[in-house]
């Protein structure tokens, strides 16, 4: 099929469709409108048009998925009587307001940190007046990506952070929660959230001249205003707009507006298309924080128009009799605001959605030239979609077209350009509503017939480039998402099995090139995102077991150390556990009791309810250093997991300390010691561990020399599996989501409610040993606990990695509680919780 002069058809393809099971008398709507929205990680909230004459009405519900798993629709009933106008979710992904053609607005947040459980707390309402336009008040956070400085090694540089303030600060400057809506007749209200949980509305008229408002959009300024623009929806009226600034006075909210330069369509005034496009059906700003430029669509029957306009500063030339008056108006000239047309496009089909993106990339002209000689796209291009079906992406500035979707009923271009398309009888499936991932590279459509597709973008837009620079693209938006703290699903979408190993050989560069304090920060976040990376490659698949467990041990550390306590309250030096990783790295000796008597022993004198509840996380650490010894002699397998630990001096290292930490508290209560089931009564295995593990350790303290361990220990390694039974860890299962099984660019159908039978690539299938066969009994990942074959408690797992836990806690001791509260909102792996059914066995 030829491509059409300039958008490309390669840069688009559906990666998935997840659709409505079909019931007999529910049929769609067309006249309802529909509404999606997509967070910071990667759960989709998005409305359907399903109406059934004997069944509850679809058309109130609000349905959340995780990209991850579409299937797993968590539809939750909004109690909305109207059809819902809104959706927006909040900077951190957690909370999502919804608001109706009745004036309610609500706020829905998860409970107990449940990605597949919402409930809505608070709310507000305007009384019978529809909401058209909403948005969460701005907190003040916003970043620019520098393309330019891709290259650089610093992340401060790539991406920085611009001064901007917060819609409304509280006592000391931290920005204050709430949200901002527009009506139809013309109406502002906002709603503070209090810290007590206390909601302060007001609600004001934008202008004293109130009028209808059929569409609207907010934006906020980098001074703390916010700005609405409006349109009655008629193309021969302006399009006006209007600051608004909003303070507590006295425990109450209020807010002030005043009026802005307003604008008339250029299609209007143009005498060629004077009455040709009667009604404003679009208009956007083109970024929430970005109040000076601002997206319109005109349309009629069958084909709409787009316009792009920025609001610029220009002098006002002033008339020679005032000059001579006053020599002062001479000298500076006086500014005003203008609204001025940046581009605008031809006569295109009619237009059904729009989507802008969110990625906040620097506009400046060197980025912009950097931007298109390296053809990284993501975040210029907005999303249109047309009542034919098809999707086109456009630049943000020019309009011009970047790449193309041709839907299952749009017809594609054919040779002859003058062939007029004939249209096809009835109404063709096309999107309703549209929203862009927060990198770009994925656009997510809820059609007319219900269905969600998933598309991919590609960053170039399907320009053909070499490896390295594909490479490149992927990596500045995982350390940008690595930086944020954002979900990264919507770029694994693109990573191809042969791209695994260089991505993650890379990532790690970048990151040993950030300075301690921040490699601190996000230490936790790469081992994370590593994982996730090797999950889409066959010959990296046993790394992401070893991933998983250093999260795990990185956690276990923390905690353990954490509950170390100096002796005196006041002394001066470092804390216990810093002390501790100090001296075991100095004292090199392989005898445990020689390292222990360095330490103050007083400072790991705990109650025993305490150390008998840690005996489940110790066991794990004395199962892991065996397994680890005993796989040595064996170590040509990188197939087996626990491999990389061998070479991990740090990782290591760590084992070591809590090595030392187990054996002094197991002298306090001998019962909290790992249990090892060995073939003579009088060895003592904690000292033999050590002994072996600090030779290994020895070999590889230093990541630039790393020497191979000497016969000696591999012979008394492989004398291990003949001392003591060696044990089996459980591995987490490898992840039943959908991401690996869109490699092969082959399109996924899926059904709402229904999880798949796919079966993915052939890693799994070799993986299988590894990991508990579904009859087996269950074991809970974080608590080392065991569930038994059919679990009676219920339980929790994770989104991205599958780790399965107990919701409620058994245990009440604060030890517990601490090690706990480590992954109560999020996995290890950063990913949600979502609530398992009692049945999962």
């Amino acid at each position: 099929v030829p491509c059409p002069q300039r958008g490309r058809a390669g840069g688009m393809d559906l990666a998935y469709v997840c659709e409505w099971e079909k019931k007999p008398k529910s049929n769609h709507c067309p006249s309802i409108p529909l509404v999606c929205a997509w967070s910071c990680r990667n759960l989709i909230a998005f409305t359907t048009d399903l109406r059934n004459e004997e069944e509850k009405d679809l058309t109130h519900m609000v349905h959340i998925i995780d990209t991850e798993h579409p299937w797993d629709v968590y539809s939750v009933n909004s109690g909305h009587t109207e059809v819902i106008t809104c959706l927006e979710w909040d900077q951190s992904g957690s909370r999502l307001l919804s608001a109706d053609a009745d004036g309610h607005i609500k706020c829905w947040s998860m409970t107990d940190h449940l990605a597949n459980s919402w409930e809505n707390t608070v709310g507000s309402v305007v009384e019978g007046d529809p909401v058209v336009a909403l948005s969460w008040l701005h907190n003040g956070v916003k970043l620019a990506l520098h393309v330019e400085k891709s290259g650089a090694s610093n992340f401060g540089e790539k991406f920085s952070r611009v001064k901007f303030s917060p819609s409304l600060t509280l006592f000391g400057g931290k920005p204050m929660e709430g949200w901002i809506a527009v009506t139809i007749s013309g109406l502002v209200t906002v709603s503070l959230l209090k810290p007590n949980g206390q909601v302060l509305t007001a609600t004001e008229s934008l202008c004293r001249l109130r009028c209808r408002v059929a569409l609207a959009d907010v934006a906020f300024t980098g001074g703390g205003n916010i700005v609405v623009a409006t349109s009655d929806g008629s193309s021969t009226s302006p399009v006006q707009f209007y600051k608004v600034c909003v303070s507590v006075v006295n425990e109450k909210c209020k807010i002030d507006t005043e009026i802005l330069p307003s604008l008339f369509m250029r299609c209007t005034t143009d005498p060629a298309r004077k009455d040709k496009y009667p009604a404003i059906t679009h208009l956007k700003f083109l970024a929430r924080d970005m109040s000076e430029q601002v997206l319109l669509c005109a349309s009629n029957q069958n084909n709409s128009i787009v316009e792009c306009w920025s609001l610029r500063k220009e002098g006002l030339p002033v008339n020679n009799i005032f000059q001579q008056i006053s020599p002062v108006v001479g000298d500076k000239q006086p500014m005003i605001l203008k609204w001025r047309i940046l581009s605008a496009t031809n006569d295109l089909d009619r237009v059904s959605a729009v989507a802008l993106p969110k990625l906040p990339i620097s506009l400046t002209n060197t980025d912009l030239k950097v931007a298109n000689d390296t053809k990284f796209f993501p975040g210029l291009g907005l999303a249109l979609a047309f009542h034919d079906g098809s999707v086109h992406i456009v630049h943000r500035l020019s309009l011009q077209m970047m790449a193309v979707f041709y839907g299952s009923s749009s017809q594609r271009p054919v040779d002859e350009p003058s062939l007029k398309r004939p249209r096809t009888a009835g109404p063709l499936v096309h999107f309703k509503a549209m929203q862009l991932s927060w990198t770009s590279l994925a656009l997510a459509g809820v059609d007319s017939h219900g269905k969600l597709s998933m598309l991919r973008i590609s960053p170039s837009m399907g320009h053909v480039l070499d490896m390295n620079m594909s490479l490149r693209h992927l990596l500045f938006l995982l350390e940008y998402c690595m930086v944020t703290g954002y979900d990264w699903w919507d770029i694994l979408l693109h990573v191809q099995p042969s791209m695994v190993q260089n991505l993650v050989e890379k990532l790690h560069e970048e990151y040993m090139r950030q300075n301690a304090a921040l490699q601190q920060v996000l230490s936790t976040r790469i081992v994370a995102m590593k994982a996730s990376l090797c999950k889409l490659s066959s010959s990296t698949i046993a790394r992401v077991c070893d991933y998983h467990a250093k999260l795990f041990l990185i956690a276990i550390s923390c905690t353990l150390k954490s509950l170390l306590r100096p002796h005196f309250l006041n002394t001066p030096d470092k804390s216990p556990g810093d002390r501790l990783t100090e001296i075991c790295s100095k004292i090199t000796d392989v005898d445990i009791d020689k390292v222990m008597i360095n330490l103050k022993t007083e400072e790991f004198v705990l109650e025993m309810t305490t150390l008998q509840s840690l005996q489940q996380l110790i066991q794990w650490v004395g199962d892991f250093v065996l397994y680890l010894l005993a796989s040595l002699p064996n170590q040509g397998s990188p197939v087996r997991p626990g491999h990389s630990f061998l070479r991990d001096g740090a990782s290591l290292g760590m084992f070591r300390e809590l090595m030392v930490v187990i054996r002094i508290w197991g002298l306090l209560k001998p019962s909290c010691l790992p249990v090892y089931t060995a073939t003579s009564d009088t060895q003592d295995s904690m000292s033999l561990l050590f002994r072996l593990l600090t030779k290994l350790w020895l070999c590889c303290r230093e990541e630039n020399h790393i020497t191979e361990p000497d016969d000696a220990l591999i012979d008394e390694c492989c004398l291990l599996p003949s001392q003591l039974l060696i044990p089996n860890i459980d591995w987490l299962p490898i992840n039943d989501g959908i991401i690996s099984k869109l490699q092969n660019k082959q399109l996924v159908r899926l059904q709402f409610g229904k999880a798949p039978g796919l079966v993915g690539h052939t890693v799994s299938s070799q993986f299988d040993a590894f990991v508990r066969a579904p009859g087996q009994p269950k074991i809970d990942h974080l608590r080392r606990l065991h569930l038994g074959a059919y679990p009676t408690e219920e339980c929790k797992s994770c989104t991205r990695c599958g780790c399965v836990t107990m919701l409620k806690s058994p245990n009440k001791v604060t030890a517990v509680k601490q090690w706990e509260q480590r992954w109560i909102k999020n996995c290890l792996c950063g990913g949600l919780w979502r609530k398992m059914p009692l049945s999962y066995s």
